[in-house]
């Protein structure tokens, strides 16, 4: 992973693309992370200057595509969850795991509403991902003010 430039950048916002990128390269199975506001556009990536998959899209480029299409696939999931929560009356959404084949995706709610996504190995331990997961949410929840999420956006914006 090449770490994306800081330079300019907030301490809050330097803080949390290290927490992030922390999360990439300490926790084994991890492929890729990012944060998604509570509209669905994404703050943080762990690679948002890698815009194009290998070939193939397998290996540790992440999802198909872009790492936009993580993004898109953790609103996704978690407007689907949140729905779904509603109907059944079941409260708030914590976290979702989708498990397939050749992956993993998990996501977790951070408490201003937006999410936390990770893609990660089939055979990665979901228990220290979902616990370094947390820690981060724990890290990050408080910090991430509407100002921060609008500096998240611009820097996203200015490295596509």
């Amino acid at each position: 992973m090449t770490a994306p430039s800081t330079f300019g950048l907030s301490t809050e916002a330097r803080n949390l693309h290290w927490l992030l990128s922390n999360l990439v390269e300490e926790v084994p199975g991890v492929h890729s992370v990012t944060v998604v506001s509570s509209d669905g556009l994404m703050l943080l990536s762990s690679d948002p200057g890698h815009l194009v998959a290998p070939a193939g899209g397998g290996g540790q480029g992440g999802p198909r595509g872009s790492s936009a299409d993580l993004a898109t696939i953790v609103s996704g999931i978690g407007s689907l969850t949140i729905g779904a929560a509603k109907l059944m009356d079941g409260g708030g959404v914590k976290q979702t795991m989708v498990a397939m084949d050749e992956g993993s995706v998990f996501v977790m709610s951070i408490s201003d509403g937006s999410l936390l996504g990770v893609h990660a190995t089939p055979d990665c331990d979901m228990s220290v991902i979902a616990y370094h997961m947390a820690l981060f949410v724990g890290r990050a929840g408080h910090v991430l003010t509407p100002e921060l999420r609008s500096e998240l956006r611009k820097s996203m914006e200015s490295t596509q």
